[in-house]
């Protein structure tokens, strides 16, 4: 029975006695949080008390003031003050910011309006802020008082000076913050204010000066602005130090807005990235005229892997001038059009330095989109003749005298393999049938070696020259199947027409490309000649599979190897009326075309 007892009333298990001090300690927590909120309300309240203490005592500090000493030190209206200062209470450090602006009220009439005020400055308007920054204050606390003389109005002999701020939009911007600075003036000036919700600061009792006055605009996120002295390097700058004269009003304005940045990418028209190299770049927006002087005219260098960001650059129309090399196409099209607050990616693809060249942009004149599948015409009394299409890529043989066994292109005078049917070395850069004596072999075909495109592909068509062959050789003289894969060496190149089987060839009546290709990165084409008559043979001096990629420029066309001087360029496409004009291609020449619809 004892034993039976001190069982029934034995102690508590190790996993009650867990419980329990958890539930302690929740307890507890909850109480030392609860005294925590208790005390930082406290200490927040008494921040609060003792700030409105600091603001009471500065307001009669000012009113105790002579009215000509109410003002900053270097500011306008000049004073004995300082634009900041700290003060400690209580073992509380405090930041003070005190704002002095003359105002001119309306009651009397405004500078520069009706009736005119030639002496604006009618009262001057004080506010001080205050705030603890050690005690995680976010936002200060501020009291504002006006000050008036006793008698008359402040100094006639000075003049107004309005800075206006807007962004790109010509939307006004406020709280921009803008540094006046005058050592010249009579008192000297250096203070920062911040515009209205006008994105207007009017300073109405400046002293006078010609071109003394310099001003720096700005504001966090935002380009800046600012006005610049003449020198021997900026003849005439476009903001010039403004002026301020006696009884007037003088207006400037700066426009500012978010800054942008981009991502530019330097690759080949396979895709594969070009690293390392040097690319300057040029806005359209000067700082200076006469001659013209470049806010931007710099140079970046892209990393090993053809990538470099850049930052804080604002909106505005761009240009780059790789070193070494063409831009035969971006992405999106250049010159770059940068608005602000974007950060925007741009693909340079390059291909190998031309002393002239010319690349074409084509867009819509109403959408400003590109317009790809374009046919521009580029000829000279020089004798270039070539033509392209925008908005693709494509690949291009003109030589096989390299001869055959050349698996992967990397010489373009190579190819696969052929039949012994064919002649690539009596004529460099064409393609006859075999002399047979003084016969030509009825039939010969050609393998050409596999092309990479870089990245998958979607294929447009396959044109050749001649399209023409000789009458004699009978029909369908000129046959050719194309193959396409995903991986550079299939088990099988499976070569169709452009019905997508083995069974058809594509012919000049037939040159769209079966999309059964789409998506594939490899290609290789097969070339059938025939004739009927021993006399006579079909000829092929070029052959052009076009295609789109992820890198292939839209509405766009590069033409290198020009000479100096004038070209005429014609751009047609079903659904636009035809353009023709003439260009001036001078160096690496920039061309954009804008269609008029039918």
């Amino acid at each position: 029975m004892p034993a039976a007892r001190q069982s029934r009333h034995g102690g508590f298990s190790l996993l009650e006695i867990v419980i329990a001090l958890g539930v302690f300690a929740i307890f507890v927590l909850g109480i030392y949080a609860g005294i925590q909120t208790v005390y930082r309300i406290v200490y927040q309240a008494r921040v609060q008390i003792i700030e409105s203490g600091i603001l009471n005592e500065q307001v009669e500090f000012v009113r105790n003031l002579s009215y000509f000493d109410v003002g900053l030190e270097n500011g306008s209206p000049a004073g004995v003050m300082a634009r900041t200062a700290t003060t400690t209470k209580n073992g509380i450090e405090f930041t003070l910011t005190r704002t002095v602006r003359s105002i001119d009220d309306p009651y009397d009439g405004t500078i520069g309006g009706t009736p005119n005020d030639t002496a604006p400055a009618d009262y001057k308007l004080v506010e001080i802020a205050v705030i603890c920054v050690s005690c995680g204050q976010k936002a200060a606390r501020t009291v504002t008082t006006t000050v008036a003389p006793k008698y008359l109005e402040n100094n006639a002999d000075n003049g107004a000076l309005f800075i206006r701020v807007f962004d790109a939009a010509a939307v006004p911007v406020s709280g921009a913050s803008v540094h006046l600075s005058a050592p010249a003036a009579n008192p000297a000036i250096d203070l920062t204010d911040t515009t209205g919700n006008d994105g207007m600061l009017k300073l109405v009792d400046l002293p006078p000066g010609v071109g003394i006055y310099n001003i720096a605009v700005s504001k966090p996120g935002y380009t800046s602005e600012q006005t610049r002295v003449e020198s021997e390097s900026l003849p005439n700058p476009f903001h010039p130090p403004a002026s301020v004269v006696a009884q007037s009003v003088s207006e400037v304005s700066f426009t500012i807005d978010r800054v942008s940045s981009f991502t530019a990418s330097t690759m080949d028209t396979l895709c594969d990235p070009i690293g390392n190299v040097s690319v300057g770049i040029e806005g359209s927006r000067v700082i200076g005229t006469e001659p013209d002087t470049l806010k931007v005219d710099t140079t970046f260098v892209t990393d090993g892997s053809g990538a470099k960001t850049l930052a804080d650059y604002e909106w505005d129309v761009y240009t780059f001038s790789p070193s070494g090399y063409d831009i035969a196409g971006s992405i999106p099209s250049v010159p770059l059009d940068l608005p602000p607050g974007v950060d925007q990616p741009v693909q340079l693809i390059l291909r190998p330095n031309t002393a002239y060249s010319l690349l074409v942009s084509v867009r819509d004149n109403i959408t400003k989109q590109p317009v790809s599948q374009a046919t521009v015409h580029v000829t000279s009394t020089a004798g270039y003749d070539e033509s392209a299409v925008t908005g693709v890529g494509y690949i291009r043989q003109t030589d096989w005298s390299g001869g055959s066994g050349q698996a992967a292109m990397a010489e373009t005078t190579r190819y696969w393999s052929d039949d012994s049917g064919v002649d690539t070395l009596e004529s460099p850069g064409n393609i006859y049938l075999r002399h047979l004596g003084s016969d030509y072999v009825g039939l010969g075909s050609l393998e050409s070696s596999t092309f990479d495109l870089g990245v998958a592909a979607d294929y447009i068509s396959l044109l050749w020259e001649p399209f023409s062959q000789p009458a004699p050789a009978g029909a369908a003289p000129v046959r050719w199947q194309i193959a396409t894969a995903s991986t550079t060496d299939p088990e099988a190149w499976e070569y169709r027409g452009p019905d997508g089987t083995g069974g058809s060839y594509y012919t000049p009546t037939a040159t769209a490309v079966n999309t059964v290709h789409n998506g594939d990165r490899y290609v290789r084409y097969r070339l059938w000649l025939s004739t009927v008559s021993s006399t006579y043979s079909p000829l092929i001096s070029d052959m052009t599979l076009s295609y789109t990629n992820s890198c292939t420029p839209p509405g766009q066309a590069y033409f290198g190897g020009l000479s100096s001087g004038t070209h005429t360029v014609e751009v047609t496409v079903p659904g636009y009326q035809t353009y023709r004009s003439d260009v001036l291609v001078g160096g690496d020449t920039y061309f954009t075309v804008e269609l008029v619809g039918v």
